[in-house]
């Protein structure tokens, strides 16, 4: 499967789907960036977007932040969020974590990020080529974090060179914790950017293993949002 992967990501047609993706991500954020980070509202004030930001990282990441630090004071840790958007909860986990880093495929989101989170020193945002994290210095990094995001991308091969990728920066035992669609019944289209590609939980097991991680724990097979708990193997 990995060379598969791999073969795919040097086909034209994979480089037009994530030219396709780029493309519709920047439409969408010009015509309400908000709304399709969060379609929970369709007009958001700054105060609201950011405390829903706030809410997801305290319900999906501070109930384990005694696992995710392993005895580390957070203000000295390194994090990865894949899919930052407009920033919303980038700018959460930058009150709590050391340093922030975060890729986008979409630059006019990444614009979006960068206005909002001007004040914030710690937080570094990259514009990526919506396959891979390699625009990101080779750092060490101590905990990944993508939410609402594999959800819309339409491409296993995709989702599997992140997560790949994801291995490849962070270090031995840390977690990446992530969704993926649930929803094995939905049919998602390769020219689809807002449904998402479908992942059983044995595919998602696979995908763990091929990738350097340890599939520690799920939640929410057959649903849209199918969490993921992936520990970065010790080799």
């Amino acid at each position: 499967m990995e060379g598969d992967a791999l073969a795919c990501m040097s086909d034209p047609e994979f480089d037009d789907q994530l030219r396709k993706m780029r493309q519709d991500w920047d439409r969408r954020a010009r015509e309400n960036a908000r709304y399709y980070v969060n379609t929970a509202q369709t007009e958001w004030t700054d105060e609201e977007f950011f405390a829903s930001g706030e809410q997801t990282v305290r319900e999906e990441i501070l109930p384990e932040l005694a696992t995710i630090c392993a005895g580390r004071d957070p203000a000295r840790m390194r994090v990865l969020e894949i899919g930052c958007g407009a920033g919303r909860v980038t700018r959460a986990l930058a009150q709590i974590f050391g340093r922030v880093y975060a890729v986008d495929v979409s630059g006019e989101m990444i614009a979006r990020a960068r206005a909002s989170l001007a004040d914030f020193r710690n937080v570094f945002l990259y514009h990526n080529n919506g396959a891979d994290l390699s625009v990101l210095p080779d750092l060490p990094f101590h905990f990944a974090f993508s939410c609402i995001v594999f959800q819309h991308i339409p491409s296993r091969e995709v989702i599997e060179s992140y997560v790949r990728d994801a291995a490849r920066l962070l270090r031995p035992g840390a977690l990446f914790k992530f969704q993926v669609q649930g929803n094995t019944a939905i049919e998602s289209r390769r020219d689809d950017t807002w449904l998402g590609v479908p992942f059983s939980e044995q595919q998602v097991m696979q995908m763990a293993w091929r990738c350097g991680f340890e599939p520690r724990f799920r939640h929410g097979a057959g649903e849209q949002y199918f969490w993921q708990w992936f520990v970065r193997n010790a080799h």
